[in-house]
């Protein structure tokens, strides 16, 4: 290869990945950080896979969506708390409910050009702990105090406080360019791809069924650690039904007729944190691992769901991986045939459907449903927010090589803020 030739592009091993049992927010873990839980699910895959000896990681990816100003450089400081070598060097990402898979990502692509030959990846969420902010008239006020150059001016600045300015900002899951929240957009986006009632309850109730069926076959024992007295996802119920679901109230898209979408086909507020191990194959054969699977392509999309084809569907805020994953394939030369498994994010319900519609109607094969989140997903394992790409990457290659032979994964992730981010993940 001549000096001005690039690299050919290596093959990036999914080795293994580590998490932390999800937990509803303001529940077990209320008082725990981003940082207390990254390190947790850090440790434990190190500890797993022997990574605290010096230079056994080449580099940690990660990130959080809701971050104190404390926790700016959340990656490096996980490291330097955890039992990795603290000269491994580390930095955040941040793409909403797409940041563990950009993580992965992120790193793959190091590997992949040889500049590395270990990295993790993953991110940490909690809904628990979410930043308080002061209201802008109080912010004024502080600033004025503190630019102030004498005492009394100082004084005369506090002197304008009144009760009302003490209210914190409390964060709101809504988008700042609509105001609308999460569960809003996906109702509109329902109501325009015809989403049934029946048909979210049903595959909400599957999602929890196939989620409780993994843990009593033991198919998560390498995948999750016990933490702070949780050995399963809180949010798991084994006994849903769709009769049971089907009982309960809709909360969003209460505005129109027949609103169908219910906090048992809505993810709930969670709080966790998920990594997973990235290597060349240089590296894993020399400390005698086995890859569970190699992370082949992947692809993100944004779609205008301001001012776009919003109330049509083709454009709704979660919609964003309708337009990635035909690309994608294309670009790989694939179908939805080609796939053994398929893993779509479930933030809620009605948007795995809308999904699935849209692919189809974009010119894909119908998904067989038995191929479709087979131990579960989000709707049951919760979503805290940073941590679920990294979940997600880690079960489905655990999925692919439990099956044992060759065998193709999809991932697909929606994201806040119209976007999307996917991946293909293979065993040869």
């Amino acid at each position: 290869m001549s000096p001005l030739e690039p690299p050919r592009p290596r093959r990036v091993a999914v080795i293994g990945g580590s998490r932390i049992p999800f937990a509803r927010s303001d529940g077990p873990y209320a008082t725990a950080s981003n940082q207390e839980m990254l390190t947790a699910a850090l440790d434990a895959l190190a500890t797993r896979f022997g990574l605290d000896a010096p230079g056994a990681v080449g580099e940690f990816v990660a990130g959080a969506v809701l971050k104190h100003s404390r926790d700016f450089n959340l990656a490096r400081e996980t490291v330097l708390g955890s039992v990795l070598d603290p000269r491994t060097p580390a930095y955040d990402v941040q793409q909403a409910c797409g940041t563990g898979l950009q993580a992965v990502i992120a790193a793959a692509n190091k590997i992949a050009l040889g500049q590395t030959e270990s990295a993790v990846a993953g991110g940490a969420d909690t809904a628990s702990d979410a930043p308080l902010g002061v209201n802008d008239a109080l912010g004024r006020i502080l600033l004025a105090a503190r630019r102030a150059k004498t005492l009394g001016g100082r004084a005369r600045a506090l002197a304008r406080l009144r009760p009302g300015h003490l209210v914190p900002d409390i964060p709101r899951n809504a988008e700042p360019r609509t105001g609308l929240s999460m569960g809003e957009h996906a109702a509109v986006t329902a109501r325009a791809w015809g989403v049934a009632r029946a048909a979210q309850d049903e595959l909400a109730a599957a999602s929890h069924q196939r989620l409780a069926a993994a843990y009593e076959r033991g198919f998560f024992q390498d995948l999750v650690v016990p933490f702070r007295g949780l050995a399963r996802d809180q949010n798991l119920r084994p006994g849903s039904t769709p009769e049971q679901l089907a009982r309960l109230k809709p909360v969003f898209g209460l505005d129109r007729r027949e609103p169908t979408m219910t906090a048992g086909n809505s993810t709930p507020l969670t709080d966790g944190a998920a990594t997973v191990l990235l290597a060349s194959e240089e590296w894993a054969a020399a400390r005698g691992l086995t890859p569970l699977a190699y992370l082949t392509a992947y692809e993100t999309a944004a779609v205008d769901f301001v001012g776009g084809d919003v109330s049509g569907g083709e454009d709704g805020l979660l919609m964003a991986p309708a337009y990635a994953v035909p690309r994608m394939l294309e670009r790989a030369g694939l179908g939805i045939e080609d796939f053994d498994l398929v893993e779509i994010h479930e933030a809620f319900a009605s948007q795995v459907l809308a999904t699935l519609a849209a692919w189809e109607k974009r010119g894909l094969a119908p998904v067989d449903r038995a191929r479709l989140n087979v131990a579960g997903s989000s709707l049951a394992t919760g979503h805290p927010f940073a941590a679920t790409g990294a979940r997600i990457v880690a079960t489905l290659a655990a999925l692919l090589a439990e099956r044992g032979g060759p065998g193709r994964g999809l991932v697909s992730v929606c994201a806040a803020g119209g976007q999307g981010v996917t991946a293909v993940l293979e065993r040869t």
